[in-house]
C-alpha cells in the first residue's frame, strides 16, 4: 500500500505516494545527510530532469541503499542517476 506525504517543491504544494519501505530508506538517507526529508525531496526534485518525482525518489532510494557511501570527491548528495 502506498503512503502519501505532502511537501512544498519550487513554491508549489505536491504530494508523493511511495511504498513505506522507500520512505524508510529516504528518511534514513536524510538523517545521514543531517537534513530534513523535505530538504532531500527538494534535492531529488531539482536533479530529476524529466523523470516523474515518485520514480526519481525510488531510484534515489535504491541507489543509496545499494551503495550508501558517496563517490570520492563528490559534494552533491543527490546521485547523478536521479
Amino acid at each position: 500500500m502506498l503512503k502519501k506525504k505532502s511537501v512544498m517543491l519550487a513554491g508549489h504544494a505536491t504530494s508523493i505516494a511511495l511504498e513505506p519501505e522507500f520512505w524508510a530508506v529516504l528518511e534514513a538517507r536524510a538523517a545521514t545527510l543531517d537534513i530534513s526529508l523535505a530538504a532531500l525531496l527538494k534535492q531529488i526534485d531539482a536533479a530529476r530532469g524529466r523523470r516523474p518525482l515518485a520514480s526519481a525518489c525510488r531510484v534515489h532510494a535504491l541507489a543509496w541503499a545499494s551503495d550508501p557511501a558517496p563517490p570520492p570527491g563528490r559534494n552533491n548528495p543527490v546521485r547523478d542517476s536521479v
